[in-house]
């Protein structure tokens, strides 16, 4: 059985996932899909090359998504070609992960959460502290993918 546990600690666009399967534990970093699409329709030009490079990064091709751009001499093309490399790492075969429900492609679900819960530790009255939250969290999240029997 794999289940994954998406971090409360986010940060630009990147999830950290960690999944378990058995006893080996595996931890990796995702850029988040959509923030990606956003960053690629910033570059403008061709609607034929975005698409193109849409699907070649769904696909978690980096090296052909930056080969379309390499002869671009616009300044936002030179940006979306070192976004990819700084963040190539980061970029998995998205429809694979989505196929296969290995995790989330996306940091929205994440960032409500966080909303949520930054709101309800700072209501009237609450005395909660950045250690006793991070703390309860890790035990929230064990025990709903449990790993914490009750």
């Amino acid at each position: 059985m794999a289940y994954s546990l998406i971090s409360p600690l986010w940060k630009r666009g990147a999830l950290r996932i960690t999944t378990r399967k058995s006893e080996n534990f595996g931890r990796w970093e995702i850029l988040d899909w959509y923030h990606l699409k956003e960053n690629l329709y910033k570059v403008g030009g061709s609607l034929k090359r975005l698409k193109a490079a849409e699907t070649l990064l769904w696909q978690g091709q980096v090296d052909n998504t930056q080969a379309l751009f390499l002869h671009c001499r616009g300044k936002q093309a030179k940006n979306f070609i070192a976004y990819l490399e700084k963040h190539r790492s980061r970029i998995v075969n998205y429809a694979y992960s989505q196929a296969e429900q290995l995790c989330s492609i996306g940091s929205g679900a994440v960032e409500s959460a966080i909303k949520q819960i930054g709101a309800r530790i700072k209501i009237s009255g609450a005395q909660w502290n950045v250690d006793s939250v991070n703390h309860i969290l890790s035990i929230r999240c064990a025990y709903l993918n449990g790993l914490l029997a009750i």
